[in-house]
């Protein structure tokens, strides 16, 4: 079957957005990272575990630019199961090295110079347990490094045997040496215990920098913490944005039914400074920390957020000044769009959304939503959890006039890149924010071990 086509045509012509082009005009380094041709299915294994990426454009390159072998070869210590990726976007040196933290039991957090390629751990767990499965990847608007740990428990009196759930800055991103480089500058870590505790994964800030963050759980629920600084003050470093602020949990209706679309409120369920409001739970964890428990303070009747099935990555999107804010939940194969300003929240993409590929509904193809990315043109990518060699693909959303729906002519969804590498799943897609040509997704816990970052470039 001829597959229709989102980007290079068979014919030797692009469809940019619905504009046919011939291919001789195209100048050098003008192919866009949505030029592509939908991929009918999953790609099979790959021969070549450092080039295992099977593209909707075979123009586009890959190559990967750290490994686990290579960096325990150069004495770096590394546990592996590289999550989520970003660089330093902001400052004098924006774009110059990228970050990934890693989702083990026994974590870290690498950096990458991208131009010398290498790669030093600047943080390192000190011991198996003491801090473990960072997920999330975020750079701060005033220039650390946010992670966090995907790890919690469900208790209705609190979880107090658990230690986790917690979220990390890092001060000195672009100064900490390497842990082997002796005597050199060591990574300044920080629990920012005004964040409830939760399962954590996407970040995300808003224009009016509140931060959006999940817990990863069916039945979990999307939060935002409000600080109580101002930019002017963060920004001058009269006062930091987690000395103080509000939580609040997202609620449609009376927050009883399960993935509810439509009108939202944000309830409140600490005070303006972070402390506990009246009926909150407070759990004091093994290690002497007391906290707020987010999860389970908002299955309380008086805090109750509404439901999502493992909501996980978000990704922010602002058109005409109106920003949405995008969240994938793995156990539905869906993924929503909440519209900030209109505080209303709808399904984006799902196994009923069209295949670009076929022109039916994508069914099973989408399966287990999990990171998101956002290109330079502003198009929204969803990266599966699934089975690398068999079923693990990025999608490509067209959403045309970018009103947050793929419902009109010609949008759906579109099998952009399908992972080899067998055991493992894609994880951490990010568009290089200095470099539209340019991007990064790793092969996580592949069957050998072997996680990779790799660089993806356009002609």
């Amino acid at each position: 079957m001829k597959q229709p086509l989102l980007g290079l045509a068979a014919a030797s012509s692009l469809i940019l957005t619905g504009i046919m082009v011939s291919s001789g005009a195209m100048a050098a380094g003008s192919t866009r990272f949505s030029d592509f041709t939908p991929l009918p299915s999953s790609a099979g294994p790959a021969a070549n575990d450092a080039a295992p990426i099977t593209f909707g454009n075979p123009a586009f390159k890959q190559r990967s630019i750290a490994s686990v072998n290579e960096q325990i070869a150069s004495g770096e210590p590394n546990s592996g199961v590289w999550d989520m990726n970003t660089v330093n976007e902001t400052g004098p040196h924006k774009g110059s090295h990228l970050f990934t933290p890693f989702e083990s039991g026994q974590s870290g957090i690498q950096r990458t110079d991208l131009a010398t390629g290498e790669t030093e751990t600047v943080f390192y767990s000190p011991a198996p347990g003491d801090q473990v499965r960072w997920d999330a990847s975020f750079w701060t608007p005033w220039g650390t490094y946010l992670t966090a740990e995907e790890e919690w428990c469900t208790d209705p009196t609190g979880c107090k045997t658990n230690p986790y759930g917690r979220l990390f800055e890092l001060t000195n991103p672009l100064t900490a040496d390497s842990v082997t480089e002796p005597g050199g500058e060591a990574a300044d870590l920080q629990h920012r215990n005004v964040i409830p505790r939760v399962s954590h994964e996407g970040i995300q800030f808003d224009k009016l920098m509140n931060m959006y963050f999940i817990d990863e759980l069916n039945g979990g629920s999307l939060y935002k913490y409000t600080s109580a600084a101002s930019w002017g003050q963060i920004k001058s470093g009269r006062a930091g944005y987690f000395d103080a602020g509000q939580t609040s949990v997202l609620r449609v209706g009376d927050g009883n039914t399960a993935n509810a679309t439509g009108e939202y409120t944000w309830v409140p369920i600490t005070d303006a400074n972070g402390e506990a409001l009246p009926g909150a739970l407070i759990v004091t964890d093994p290690n002497g920390v007391p906290s707020v428990d987010g999860r389970n303070t908002t299955n309380l009747p008086l805090f109750k957020g509404t439901d999502y099935q493992r909501p996980e990555d978000l990704q922010i999107q602002t058109v005409k000044g109106v920003e949405r804010l995008y969240m994938a939940t793995t156990t539905t194969n869906e993924v929503y769009a909440l519209n900030l300003r209109a505080k209303s929240i709808s399904v984006f993409a799902g196994r009923s959304t069209t295949d670009l590929a076929t022109g039916g509904p994508v069914g099973a193809g989408l399966t287990s939503p999990d990171n998101l990315a956002l290109d330079h043109e502003n198009n929204i990518y969803i990266v599966e959890d699934r089975n690398g060699g068999v079923d693990d693909d990025i999608w490509f959303a067209r959403d045309l006039n970018r009103d947050g729906d793929l419902t009109d002519a010609g949008e759906g969804l579109g099998r952009w890149a399908s992972n080899g590498a067998t055991g493992s799943e894609f994880s951490g897609l990010y568009f290089d924010p200095t470099d539209k040509r340019r991007a990064w997704v790793n092969i996580q816990h592949p069957a050998n071990k072997n996680d990779r970052v790799i660089e993806i470039t356009t002609p």
